[in-house]
């Protein structure tokens, strides 16, 4: 048994920050009723861990290959803790949006770590053992989130999705320092500080932009400013990582076309299969008056789907052509969106399951070919930097993915107000983004109130419909995208993972987003 603590350490570190992606999907209503937040305060609660876990993993990353595994990761569950205490304490919005920021700090310092421990703790078939389980639980964590997020905030409060976090950081941390030994890279060259501002810089002013775009107005000088900062920053990074010595990312990877393919197969897999998740909640609960657990409940086909597929076929797959299981499994990601865009006024939870089941199919067949076949598409010495960088799209398309579908909800929803006679739709369209339907249909007059909730009711459908629609166009873009520029099949991954720089960063991709 002693043994395996070192894993049970990792684990529990690894289901609490891909838990933090999604636990917060279900308690968003309840956030907006006690925060009195906007719709654009609501995303950047879920965009700020997505963000900062995007931007920084391959820093973390590379930190810990110079400093210590351990050492980082021990730093991590330490922050992470601290800023859900943080969260849990949250008087208003800003306040929690900026922990869940630090949250995803610590996040990225736990996720780039991870795997690294494993390889350097275990050998032979326990090798094989620990990450395997180490697959399930981060498995586990994408089926729990909702779950467990709606039991938390409905029998206790929202704050506890938050709170339940420090005892489990607390049991990771002395079971780390306890059982898990130190290790190092010794060949790593420090960390691509100039690359990690500028990448930051980057992904930050663009989602700011799209997410503030709506309320700003398009063409206003704060969209265009943050857009152009965005360009800008993207372009010292391209001038960065060209000139220095050790880059946080080889930009003369992108000249191959299987791994160029990969990496945007990635970003749009997120944005297209997980991005909607907080879009959806809303609607269940503060539209069709489903509680927290039941909401979290209706999600849950997705990621059971997911579980299933990658568990039982996953095998049979390693044989087959990455380009295939990549390319088709997006494909099956767009399909599943576009089937949920037959949500329609009067619309309950069941239209969403075949949908929702599609996509985790397309999930569990393309998640865990990703790190792999980016790996197989570059030199083996830059293995490490390909896997991280798989992650880091990965998570930036879930960033990215939540403000471009929060775009698509906004206008759907103004339509379908607009169309349905409101005279201005945009004071009414804030407040139901916010979550606060039933409020709208409360102040109302008694004898208007039919009348009204079939405003809603039909309008945020609308909403919900746009952001489905865009979601299967990512998701079949991607797939065609792979299909077109993937080439080169995956070898046979094996469970060592070389001692090399940027070896802390490889490893297969959880099934989640």
């Amino acid at each position: 048994m002693r043994k395996w603590l070192p894993l049970i350490a990792v684990c529990l570190g690894a289901f609490m920050l891909l838990v933090d992606v999604t636990v917060v999907t279900v308690a968003l209503p309840d956030m907006a009723s006690g925060l009195h937040t906007s719709f654009a305060e609501l995303q950047w609660v879920m965009d700020g861990y997505a963000l900062a876990l995007a931007a920084l993993l391959m820093g973390a990353g590379s930190l810990a290959d110079l400093v210590g595994r351990r050492r980082v990761y021990v730093a991590g569950l330490v922050l992470f803790a601290a800023a859900s205490l943080a969260c849990g304490l949250a008087t208003g919005p800003g306040a929690l949006i900026a922990f869940r920021a630090v949250q995803g700090i610590g996040g990225a310092a736990m996720f780039a770590t991870t795997m690294a421990l494993l390889n350097s703790t275990y050998h032979g078939r326990d090798r094989g053992v620990a990450f395997g389980v180490w697959g399930a639980v981060s498995g586990a964590a994408a089926a729990t989130g909702p779950v467990l997020g709606g039991l938390l905030t409905q029998h206790l409060d929202w704050r506890w999705i938050f709170f339940v976090n420090l005892p489990v950081s607390a049991l990771a941390v002395l079971v780390t320092l306890r059982y898990v030994g130190e290790s190092r890279n010794p060949h790593a060259r420090g960390v691509d500080l100039p690359g990690l501002l500028t990448f930051t810089v980057a992904a930050g002013a663009v989602t700011f932009a799209l997410v503030r775009g709506g309320d700003n107005g398009w063409t206003s000088a704060t969209t265009l400013g943050l857009l152009a900062l965005g360009a800008l920053a993207l372009v010292a990074f391209v001038l960065v990582e060209r000139r220095t010595a050790h880059p946080m990312l080889d930009l003369a990877l992108l000249r191959r076309p299987s791994f160029a393919g990969v990496l945007l197969g990635g970003l749009l897999l997120s944005g297209a299969a997980f991005s909607y998740f907080g879009l959806t909640s809303l609607w269940l609960q503060s539209v069709r008056g489903m509680g927290p657990v039941t909401a979290g409940l209706a999600l849950l086909p997705m990621s059971v789907a997911s579980c299933l597929v990658s568990a039982g076929a996953g095998r049979r797959l390693h044989s087959v052509s990455p380009r295939l299981t990549i390319g088709l499994g997006l494909l099956l990601i767009g399909t599943g969106a576009l089937l949920q865009a037959t949500v329609g006024a009067g619309s309950s939870w069941p239209v969403l399951l075949p949908g929702l089941a599609v996509s985790g199919i397309g999930v569990g067949v393309a998640v865990p070919a990703l790190s792999a076949t980016a790996m197989a598409a570059v030199p083996p010495e830059r293995g490490g930097m390909a896997a991280g960088a798989v992650n880091t799209a990965r998570q930036l398309g879930n960033a990215l993915g939540i403000a471009l579908l929060g775009v698509a909800f906004q206008n759907g929803l103004s339509d379908g107000l607009r169309s349905r006679g409101a005279a201005d739709p945009r004071p009414l369209a804030d407040a139901l983004a916010g979550g606060r339907a039933a409020a709208v249909i409360d102040r109302s007059a008694p004898q208007l109130h039919a009348s009204i909730r079939a405003l809603v009711d039909g309008a945020f459908a609308d909403g919900l419909r746009a952001s489905y629609l865009l979601a299967g166009a990512l998701g079949i873009a991607g797939g065609l995208l792979v299909l077109l520029l993937v080439r080169k099949p995956a070898p046979a991954v094996g469970h060592a993972a070389p001692e090399q720089a940027g070896a802390g960063r490889e490893r297969p991709a959880p099934v989640t987003g």
